[in-house]
């Protein structure tokens, strides 16, 4: 089967956070099938300044894992690639089953547009992205896109990818023509974990790891430390995001007296992010909506306790005993985390930990996608073959009856 991801932006650009993780989780894991050829094509963009760029010596990019990623050189906005368009004819002709991932970005329509003139199907990964919080922007821009891209799908040959089942119910509201299907993210799990100390002179040491945005909730995360008004609980944000919102958050701190407490620590990727889950005793995400929640596996796949809000699909956390899902106000948070001090933090990683191992692995998740492609490419050709031969679906309905 040939597999072609469509992506706006493609591991090693880490800036846009869990989705650049997941996707190429998910790549890696799918070309391990024997049956699996893949190709992705991508932009070069590595953050939304125009000279980032990620850095590549092919065109193809050969990966170890065994597919080729086709950079198209961005030339404005966060992924507008002439190149890139130039591509996706002859790339999509190639492939049984195209991956679509982002909604409002500049690639969906074009592809969405081809796709249908091909006649291929499409699994459609959102992302998160029609979800809606009350800080969401753009409402009106985002509901014309949207009914643009409902006119290009064709019921049968589009599937809606989504990681929960508040995902589907606000994504299939918006994208009529296409069910959803839930799949969640997988992890990588390390293989063994260095020792560690917890608690270290009785300090409660809390990580955030995220992209920095407006609803990731981390203002509601602040101000629960200036709440408990304990020294002895530190804060470290590790990320990177739009320079005056981050300006806000440092203000913020500020403000609230909190500079002993709260660290910066800007963007960690590789062994620096293995680092930090490591000198952490808690990882809380507080955000207003999430469609799955990267850090969350993450995390709980390092062994690291959780607090999540109760605008992530992360319920389970409690009912597996590895951690709190509350509601992210800074009053509930303070709670949380007062209460998750007295438990027994070791051994609620190690319980996080066995459940990612059980149930989140990579080749897992891709065994279920390539399900859904198969399932997908059969239905496009039987619709195809249907709609070539009018007199022999009749026949059959006729006999059917």
């Amino acid at each position: 089967m040939n597999v072609l991801h469509i992506t706006p932006t493609f591991y090693p650009a880490t800036y846009w956070g869990g989705p650049i993780y997941s996707v190429y989780g998910l790549c890696n894991a799918l070309v391990k099938i024997p049956t699996v050829t893949l190709k992705v094509l991508t932009t070069d963009a590595s953050s939304p300044r125009r000279g980032d760029s990620v850095k590549t010596s092919d065109f193809p990019m050969p990966y170890p894992e065994g597919y080729n990623v086709y950079f198209c050189r961005r030339w404005w906005g966060d992924s507008v690639s002439p190149t890139m368009f130039v591509h996706l004819w002859p790339m999509i002709r190639w492939a049984d089953v195209v991956h679509l991932t982002a909604v409002y970005s500049p690639p969906t329509i074009p592809t969405l547009l081809v796709c249908r003139l091909l006649g291929k199907p499409v699994v459609w990964s959102p992302r998160g992205a029609l979800q809606r919080w009350e800080g969401s922007t753009k409402p009106m821009p985002k509901r014309a896109w949207e009914r643009f891209c409902n006119a290009l799908i064709t019921p049968n040959k589009c599937k809606l990818h989504v990681t929960s089942k508040q995902e589907a119910v606000e994504s299939e509201v918006r994208i009529l023509k296409a069910h959803a299907t839930i799949i969640p993210n997988g992890v990588e799990i390390p293989a063994s974990l260095p020792p560690r100390e917890w608690l270290p002179d009785g300090r409660l040491r809390i990580l955030y790891i995220g992209r920095l945005h407006p609803k990731k909730g981390i203002e509601n995360l602040i101000r629960a430390l200036a709440i408990l008004k304990d020294e002895t609980v530190t804060l470290t944000i590790c990320g990177s995001g739009d320079t005056a919102y981050l300006g806000s958050l440092q203000k913020l701190t500020h403000q609230l007296l909190l500079d002993r407490c709260v660290f910066f620590a800007g963007h960690v990727d590789g062994e620096n992010k293995v680092r930090a889950f490591m000198l952490a005793d808690l990882c809380i995400v507080p955000s207003f909506t999430e469609n799955f929640g990267m850090v969350v596996a993450e995390a709980l796949a390092h062994a690291v306790p959780v607090i999540v809000s109760q605008g992530t699909p992360w319920a389970e956390v409690e009912t597996r005993d590895c951690g709190l899902w509350v509601n992210n106000s800074p009053d509930n948070l303070a709670s949380a985390i007062r209460c998750i001090r007295k438990m027994t933090l070791p051994e609620m990683g190690k319980r996080g930990r066995e459940w990612m191992k059980n149930d989140f692995s990579w080749a897992c998740i891709a065994e279920m996608m390539f399900s859904v492609y198969s399932r997908l490419v059969i239905s496009s050709r039987k619709s195809a073959v249907d709609t070539d031969h009018p007199i022999v679906r009749t026949k059959v309905d006729k006999h059917s009856a």
